[in-house]
């Protein structure tokens, strides 16, 4: 089996970056597969992507390598790193991207890249990134081209919280998806530790809900009153508090970012009784 390098970043799809990346890779290393996860991340957003990858990795088969290009400039403080975890080899910079996608699971090893001093500066994703991958997929060894690190950048701005009485959570929107709904932060392991089995009411921009459909599938066989534009409150493939429109159409309707005026950021309580 020939090996997977995925490809992640916020490059979009206007630019030669893509091509760039990948054609340095093929250049080096022909007899490999590259994947494209995603290359719309919002520019810079850490927590955005980690989500993506986060729902995505562990579909590839152990030993695939993924490079993140999500805020990968090198500076002083945020060095270019390889992390085994899960199996997997993460290439990326140590911009806290890490602790979002290993909130479970702790990586194996860390090793901060050191072969920057050989290569272009100006664009680590195509020099340093797209060297150690392919390092990586020759089966080479990470202390070859670095050196263990331990001081991985933590990000927790991104976790929901709760109130002293344990009677309220406060989370906020991460993520819109391709259809304009909205993924919260809240997980639903989260949520059912602090529930208890209690009622409760969601609030978001003057929008409420009182009921948490398990999936899509369950809305449609539950809720009498289905229609297209109704919305709701589920939890999604990845496990997260969703809020959608039915049907929704992100180019000629719009879903629940457009029609119920919420955006990434935004807070969503859920008050327990």
């Amino acid at each position: 089996m020939l090996p997977i390098i995925t490809l992640t970043s916020d490059f979009g799809l206007k630019d030669y970056t893509v091509s760039a990346v990948k054609g340095s890779i093929y250049s080096e290393l022909s007899e490999v597969t590259i994947v494209d996860i995603s290359h719309l991340v919002s520019p810079y957003d850490v927590a955005e992507g980690a989500y993506i990858i986060k729902n995505s990795y562990k579909y590839f088969p152990k030993g695939t390598i993924h490079i993140i290009g999500i805020d990968a400039d090198s500076t002083p403080d945020k060095k270019p790193l390889i992390v085994f975890l899960d199996g997997h080899y993460f290439i990326c910079a140590d911009n806290g991207i890490i602790s979002l996608i290993a909130t479970q699971i702790r990586p194996d090893k860390i090793f901060e890249i050191t072969i920057n001093d050989r290569l272009e500066p100006h664009f680590n994703v195509l020099g340093i990134f797209c060297k150690a991958a392919c390092h990586l997929a020759r089966g080479g060894k990470p202390e070859l081209i670095g050196v263990e690190f331990k001081n991985l950048r933590m990000n927790k701005n991104v976790a929901p919280s709760v109130d002293e009485k344990g009677a309220i959570i406060y989370g906020h929107i991460l993520y819109v998806d391709n259809y304009d709904n909205v993924v919260t932060n809240v997980s639903r392991t989260f949520f059912e530790k602090i529930a208890k089995g209690r009622k409760f009411g969601i609030s978001i921009k003057g929008n409420n809900f009182d009921k948490i459909y398990a999936n899509y599938t369950d809305f449609l066989n539950r809720d009498d009153s289905v229609a297209d534009g109704k919305k709701f409150a589920l939890w999604n493939a990845s496990g997260n508090l969703e809020i959608a429109i039915y049907r929704s159409d992100k180019i000629n309707v719009g879903g629940a970012q457009t029609l119920l005026g919420i955006k990434v950021q935004d807070t969503v309580t859920i008050v327990f009784q």
